[in-house]
């Protein structure tokens, strides 16, 4: 149940996702060449930092804890709800999240994860994202999964915690990293160590744009995609972004 808490959750998933990948550069040695990229979802935005060597795995884990505490007091257990949307174009479920915002002035739901043509999260408040659903299904949405997480992340609803966020990232040196990182909130890459705090702060009130992160790489010439970490849900995706991969 503690490790539920995304306080907790979010240092535990970076910690497992930076062994898996010191396990396979020390295992595959030559075989695992320098990447022409690294790209981590929402929190991996951090484990991609460390495996980068542009960030430090101590400093990753603290600031990943003090994220995940700031992110689940800015908003009150039960008023914040975040949900997968399949099967609708991405334009048309922002344009159910708009019509929910200007029906209901002061309720908040926004597109948070563009995770492939297929499937775009929404976060905001409870009641909002229900409607959001709703309106989501008339528009010929196949189905609605409720996510079940502990905070409403990558909405406005975040804002709190960047200035809180931002102290514990000034404390942080990052360096260069040993290749581009490609952004969440951009989804472009970047190698200067003085826009990191900027891009890590924008994404806790923006979505992710995976979609276009991994398209971005597939136009650069990458052609395939190592996932390291506790799961496959971002493998899972790929093939509904860029047929290329392997």
């Amino acid at each position: 149940e503690e490790l539920r808490k995304t306080a907790n959750t979010q240092p535990a998933i970076m910690a497992v996702s930076i062994a898996c990948h010191r396990a396979l550069v020390k295992e595959a040695g030559g075989l695992f060449q320098l990447p022409l990229y690294y790209a981590g979802h929402s929190l991996g935005e951090y484990s991609a930092l460390v495996a980068a060597g542009s960030m430090t795995l101590s400093d990753a884990a603290r600031a990943l804890r003090a994220r995940g505490t700031f992110m689940q007091e800015a908003v009150p257990a039960g008023e914040g709800a975040m949900a997968a949307i399949l099967g609708l174009d991405p334009q048309l479920v922002a344009e159910a999240c708009k019509e929910v915002q200007a029906q209901e002035p002061g309720s908040v739901v926004e597109p948070a994860n563009y995770n492939s043509p297929e499937q775009t999260v929404i976060a905001g408040h409870s009641s909002a994202v229900d409607r959001a659903i709703a309106k989501c299904k008339e528009k010929g949405a196949k189905r609605a999964v409720p996510l079940p997480v502990s905070a409403p992340f990558h909405c406005s609803l975040m804002s709190p915690v960047q200035p809180r966020l931002a102290q514990v990232l000034a404390a942080v040196t990052f360096k260069q990293p040993t290749a581009p990182i490609v952004a969440n909130v951009t989804a472009g890459p970047n190698t200067d160590p003085g826009r990191i705090v900027e891009l890590l702060l924008s994404q806790v009130t923006a979505p992710v744009r995976w979609v276009e992160s991994v398209q971005r790489m597939a136009l650069s010439g990458v052609d395939t995609l190592v996932e390291v970490g506790p799961g496959k849900v971002l493998s899972n995706l790929k093939a509904t972004l860029a047929e290329v991969f392997k």
